[in-house]
């Protein structure tokens, strides 16, 4: 079999691992991808297998041996897409709220991973598998904009954005109580949860630190509810959801963090038959922003309110002016 790749090392370059070597060289191989190729014997060095340690000095000849990607578990299906952007090295979808992001226990098949297997047809592979590479997730119950690369070197783009912090998150939720400053952040680290598996919590044994940036849209005074803008500054499990509950602000109908008396607390019944149209909390991912891993442009991209999350917000919406004209 011929090799993927060639490369010689430099005579003239100062004498450094075949490890670090190679994650310098080739990029669009990750770190943990490469040390398997060494360890399995696909990377040799003039001919011979190596360790990843040995320390080059100039000269060698190192042959990468690149496996075809393999078909994974998954799969793929018709299910619907709505697509926003598509090329060569990613895709960027508006997930609907009810869709599970990755195949999972209970949830092997209707994912989104399983609809963009049957989408995709140019997929390059990631870690040496035949699948999408999901940089980041949603909630099932959750819905927005969410990017999905097709290779390798795309995959490590956009994680390394994700990581640093750079990529625009924006979101909307609409959550239960007045809040009174105009915008605020949340400071607070989370993880899972002591006792509750399925929740995360500030009350972790093990956490990391989690930073939600908030702004008040809109106050709903008569129903003690407020629209607010969502930036995330981390991208930890239930971030927002569990800030704003933990903040005595819950999400409106989120099924894990709220209570039920929230919603009996409201008087106005249509606003509360409107609430159970909702598949689950009302929390969107409204607007994401990156740079590309080939063109290195900004891309952004927004989402609108879907149609359940919108109902409830025109309702309340007329609602107030009318009360306020009448006043």
């Amino acid at each position: 079999m011929e090799p993927s790749r060639q490369l010689l090392f430099p005579f003239d370059h100062n004498p450094v691992r075949l490890d670090s070597f190679l994650v310098e060289s080739l990029p669009e191989i990750s770190r943990s991808q490469l040390k398997r190729l060494i360890d399995s014997g696909q990377i040799l060095l003039d001919g011979l297998p190596v360790k990843p340690g040995f320390k080059l000095k100039g000269g060698e000849t190192i042959e990468i041996f690149l496996p075809e990607p393999e078909p994974i578990d998954a799969i793929p299906e018709a299910l619907p897409l709505t697509i926003l952007y598509e090329d060569k090295q990613l895709i960027v979808v508006d997930k609907q709220a009810g869709m599970v992001v990755h195949p999972a226990a209970g949830h092997a098949r209707g994912t989104l991973v399983n609809a963009l297997l049957y989408h995709c047809t140019d997929l390059a592979g990631i870690g040496g598998e035949l699948r999408p590479g999901i940089v980041h997730r949603l909630d099932k119950d959750t819905s927005g904009v969410l990017v999905a690369t097709k290779d390798d070197q795309s995959h490590q783009f956009l994680a390394a954005q994700f990581k640093q912090h750079s990529v625009i998150r924006r979101y909307v939720a609409l959550v239960h109580g007045l809040l009174k400053e105009q915008a605020g952040s949340i400071d607070r680290p989370l993880g899972r949860h002591p006792i509750q598996r399925k929740k995360i919590s500030s009350k972790a044994r093990h956490s990391k630190r989690a930073v939600t940036h908030w702004k008040v849209l809109k106050r709903y005074d008569l129903d003690r509810l407020t629209l607010v803008e969502l930036s995330l500054e981390t991208g930890r499990t239930h971030q927002i959801r569990v800030h704003f509950a933990e903040s005595e602000h819950p999400l409106v109908a989120d099924p894990l963090y709220t209570n039920s008396q929230r919603k009996k607390s409201l008087v106005d019944v249509q606003l509360r038959q409107l609430i159970d149209l909702l598949p689950g909390q009302a929390l969107h991912a409204r607007d994401l922003g990156f740079v590309h891993p080939e063109s290195r442009k900004l891309l952004e991209f927004r989402s609108e309110l879907p149609p359940a999350f919108k109902a409830i917000v025109d309702y309340l919406d007329r609602k107030y002016f009318h009360n306020r004209s009448k006043g």
